[in-house]
């Protein structure tokens, strides 16, 4: 059973960076399941790298956006951005020492806490600015 599931609530009104949420989604969903199942620690440990990777292929594209639409909370969202990506790391350095069986309650709920704020509230606000460029 999925621990998040994504809805048009989400939705910034971007389709790429909708398309890109939901595969984060996906992957927390894919993580929480691979951990709750009581999955090996090398499993656990290439979903979270997997979910790493595919973050950081996304904040990249969403910042090219934003930046090709002079977005004034630009600088807000790379220092949101980076501090996500450092609570990843944390977390796949556990994971890589074995510790996965740890983490199973704590990141589910500060990658799910932090997705739906981030998405729901700060992604939302690019919307008027990048539609009013064209950016649908």
């Amino acid at each position: 059973m999925p621990l998040f599931q994504w809805s048009g609530d989400y939705s910034v009104g971007v389709g790429a960076m909708d398309r890109d949420h939901q595969k984060l989604f996906d992957l927390l969903n894919k993580l929480h399941d691979a951990m709750i199942e009581g999955k090996a620690t090398p499993l656990v440990a290439d979903i979270i790298k997997e979910l790493l990777d595919y973050t950081k292929y996304h904040f990249e594209a969403e910042e090219k956006l934003m930046e090709k639409v002079s977005y004034p909370g630009l600088s807000e969202q790379k220092n949101a951005h980076q501090k996500f990506i450092g609570s990843i790391e944390d977390y796949k350095d556990k994971a890589d020492k074995g510790l996965s069986a740890f983490l199973s309650t704590s990141m589910s709920i500060f990658l799910t806490d932090w997705l739906k704020s981030h998405i729901g509230v700060m992604d939302k606000k690019y919307q008027k600015d990048m539609n009013a460029q064209g950016i649908t």
